[in-house]
């Protein structure tokens, strides 16, 4: 008898929120019932799903909050992976609600469980040393002066707003996925698994075995990946906004990649025809995922998921 297949798909940050929206709880709605009902698609052909998530905009807003709060009434700061993990629980439950709706409407009678995923780095990884990636609002100078003497937070000024600082944070490698093995127990019992929500809550584990949370965010398609690897699903989708990666991307020359081989998305990378803060490291997650024994990852838009001749595929 054979089993079904077992997916990761992850959602990029548009399936939740679009650019130009302000994040309204019925925007965010809305635009998660519509990716849900493309989704399911893949619960009808009978996958066992997990779902994954970004926290881009949502852990931004959280952190403002943090910061207004602290500002206005005094109340304490929450370090960043409580902010993340309060962002794995509030997307979830968004992400699980609309999904029994859909499911219900489909006469699909599947469980769906968010599980707080909480992922281990190495605390000594060079990220730790050079933070790049910038979270939360913009300030001004003596603010972020303000906040590096009382918080230690770090800042870098903005390119795009001179005199703005933004708040940089460290983005390490993922190194594991803590209960992978619940993950994918669930998720081969029939469940729908909402997992590593925006990558996951960063957490350190030291030599006697201690967790310990660190202020950091991962990479969600890098931890989706590691989770696909570690679970052994079959496949891996990224869901984003266009329904092929490109080749020459806004060149005359421009060329549209269906069909990858393993060697040649890494031949691309190296030759550095993926942006390297949006595509490159979706390309990257979907060669670590084939390279470590996943039979297929593709990367297309959400709406396209249901016509096979949309997606750009990546396999051995």
């Amino acid at each position: 008898m054979s089993r079904n297949k077992l997916a990761v798909v992850a959602l990029g940050g548009n399936a939740l929120l679009r650019g130009n929206q302000k994040g309204t709880n019925d925007e965010q709605n809305q635009n998660t019932l519509e990716t849900l009902n493309n989704l399911v698609y893949l619960a009808e052909e009978g996958y066992n799903l997990i779902i994954s998530h970004g926290n881009g905009p949502q852990v931004g807003n959280i952190l403002m909050r943090n910061d207004a709060g602290d500002t206005m009434y005094d109340i304490p700061q929450m370090p960043l992976d409580i902010c993340v993990a309060d962002s794995q629980g509030g997307i979830g439950y968004m992400i699980e609600r609309n999904l029994r709706n859909v499911l219900r409407e489909r006469g699909i009678n599947r469980n769906v469980i968010t599980v707080v995923t909480e992922v281990a780095v190495r605390p000594d990884d060079p990220a730790f040393s050079d933070p790049q990636k910038r979270v939360g609002r913009i300030y001004e100078k003596k603010e972020a002066d303000e906040l590096n003497a009382k918080l230690g937070w770090e800042f870098k000024e903005e390119v795009k707003k001179p005199g703005g600082w933004r708040r940089v944070v460290p983005s390490p490698e993922p190194l594991d996925i803590l209960n992978h093995e619940l993950i994918k127990e669930l998720a081969e019992a029939g469940n729908i698994v909402i997992a590593v929500g925006g990558g996951g809550v960063p957490v350190a584990i030291d030599e006697k075995g201690n967790v310990e949370g660190v202020e950091a965010v991962i990479d969600k398609d890098r931890a989706s990946s590691l989770l696909g690897h570690k679970i052994g699903a079959d496949e891996f989708y990224i869901l984003t906004d266009v329904p092929f990666i490109y080749k020459d991307f806004n060149k005359p020359t421009q060329e549209k990649l269906e069909f990858l081989s393993l060697e040649e998305a890494k031949k691309y990378i190296a030759e550095g025809q993926f942006s390297k803060g949006s595509m490159e490291p979706k390309v990257q997650a979907c060669v670590n995922f084939v390279e470590n024994g996943g039979e297929k990852a593709i990367i297309t838009e959400a709406t396209k998921l249901e016509d096979k001749s949309f997606g750009s595929k990546i396999s051995r």
